[in-house]
């Protein structure tokens, strides 16, 4: 046996159980008794610190320093690029932290949910408390001295920085809010009417994730109370929510999460439990499910073939045609939700977000005055007030377990799905004439083989650019939303 062969077959075994790990996550979400809570949040610590002792196990050094001259491919390089970035990072975090992030996340998100169930924020706030400090020891140990932010954000999106996330979002802020601006001026479309029956939705909701290409062979369709996707390989599950009388919800929360699973499920079988089997990074991950959700999934082609099935599924659904049909699935709104919001709005959701939880990990924001700065900044940003916590600061889940750093790879996302589908349309022009048949494959196919296949062989910006031929940029994006939302509100 050579040093490579023990260290891959040893991450093969860490990666195994990891995918574990993210089964008991997914149990907890969807089906595990509510009673279970705390018994699951020692499972999670105990499983946490056998994952963080065989990541900093020392023979992985050894391996590593012999198996270097070893590596015979560009995709054996790579994994070890990952081994070696996990290694060192993991060795700066005490196995005693690992254990408690895990063990607290996993009750503070139950706490979360019957928090944001009674809009209650103080009832919430001891535990939102422990894990921002958590999360802060952790990027302090990871920083190296340096930002913790950065070093909280690198967790999600490897060699990214706050400085530049900043820049990007400088960018985009005064072209987006002052085209929302002249928008909210003009009469708002009519939405849909009439009550749209649960089992009547995921019939609808489950041919479309067959529609954009998810293999339900292996993966499956659940609901929870915040949409979300889990795992890689031969085992993807993803979820939605039913609200019976906004049925959008369930089709895009859903069509979103098809895209995040068929970029697991579309990587290549050779890279299954390995470094490279999984997605490189949220931002790419984000372009994915953004870009089906919102370039295909939005698009006047495909809306035209909803409201078809639409109709023919519910019968009478509150508008009269294909193009009032496509102005109530892109109709720009006041509203508070963030996984509800239009195109135009969505980063600056997001943008919301990134200052706030910037300041939590920095100190310069205390927990306890989170609801006060969410709900000041809304206002100053939207214009109007969030009546309750539900709509403001408990509307994600993403604090109570400790995404801190993730919020930002949303918007970065969406500007790689910008470069991306300026990418598809040159290649694949007559699209629009088959997504108006609800025939995605072309866009999914090419996705695929331009992207999704690679897995984690190349680095997050790398294997954005190799699909589209030049360097991401957030100017696609904002060209796409500037044209699409002045051709529908006539400006």
């Amino acid at each position: 046996m050579s040093a490579l062969s023990d260290l891959l077959a040893f991450q093969k075994e860490t990666e195994a159980l990891s995918a574990i790990a993210g089964r008991l996550e997914w149990d907890q979400e969807t089906m595990m008794p509510e009673g279970a809570a705390e018994q699951r949040s020692e499972e999670h610590a105990a499983l946490s610190s056998v994952l963080h002792a065989r990541r900093i196990d020392p023979r992985i050094g050894d391996w590593l320093a012999k198996a270097g001259d070893e590596a015979q491919s560009e995709a054996q390089t790579a994994m070890l690029r990952h081994i070696r970035r996990d290694f060192e990072k993991t060795q700066k975090v005490p196995a005693r932290l690992a254990a408690e992030i895990a063990r607290v996340t996993s009750v503070a998100q139950g706490k979360w949910a019957a928090a944001r169930a009674a809009d209650d924020f103080k009832a919430f706030l001891p535990w939102l408390e422990q894990v921002v400090k958590l999360r802060q020891e952790e990027g302090e140990a990871l920083a190296d001295g340096g930002d913790r932010y950065d070093a909280l954000i690198d967790n999600y999106e490897p060699d990214m920085t706050a400085a530049q996330l900043g820049q990007m979002f400088a960018t985009m802020r005064p072209r987006l809010t002052a085209l929302r601006e002249q928008v909210l001026d003009r009469p708002e479309p009519a939405g849909l009417a009439g009550s749209f029956a649960t089992d009547k939705q995921m019939e609808f909701t489950r041919a479309l994730a067959v529609a954009f290409g998810y293999d339900l062979t292996r993966g499956r369709l659940d609901l929870s109370v915040h949409p979300f996707s889990s795992g890689s390989g031969s085992d993807v599950r993803i979820t939605t929510r039913v609200s019976e009388d906004d049925p959008f919800n369930c089709f895009y929360s859903t069509i979103h999460e098809v895209g995040h699973a068929c970029y697991e499920q579309g990587i290549d079988p050779a890279y299954a439990l390995t470094p490279l089997g999984h997605g490189v990074s949220m931002g790419v991950h984000e372009s994915q499910s953004r870009i089906y959700e919102n370039q295909l999934g939005r698009s006047r082609a495909f809306a035209g073939w909803m409201f078809d099935q639409m109709k023919a599924l519910f019968g009478d659904i509150g508008v009269a045609d294909a193009d009032a049909f496509y102005r109530a699935v892109n109709r720009v709104r006041k509203d508070f939700i963030r996984t509800e919001s239009d195109e135009l709005q969505y980063n600056l959701h997001i943008m919301l977000r990134f200052d706030l939880e910037r300041a939590l990990v920095s100190g310069d924001l205390a927990p306890a005055d989170l609801e006060t700065a969410w709900n000041d900044r809304f206002k100053a940003d939207f214009g109007y007030d969030v009546p309750r916590a539900s709509l403001g600061c408990l509307q994600d889940v993403h604090w109570s377990v400790g995404l801190f750093g993730y919020f930002p790879t949303y918007s970065l996302g969406n500007v790689y799905a910008g470069c991306l589908n300026e990418a598809l349309r040159r290649d694949v022009p007559d699209l629009d004439t088959q997504l108006a048949k609800g025939d995605t494959t072309a866009a999914t196919t090419w996705l695929r083989s331009n992207l999704q296949t690679h897995g984690g062989l190349y680095r997050p910006e790398e294997v954005v650019t190799r699909a589209c031929g030049t360097a991401p940029t957030a100017e696609p994006l904002i060209r796409y939303i500037e044209d699409k939302f002045t051709a529908l509100y006539g400006l």
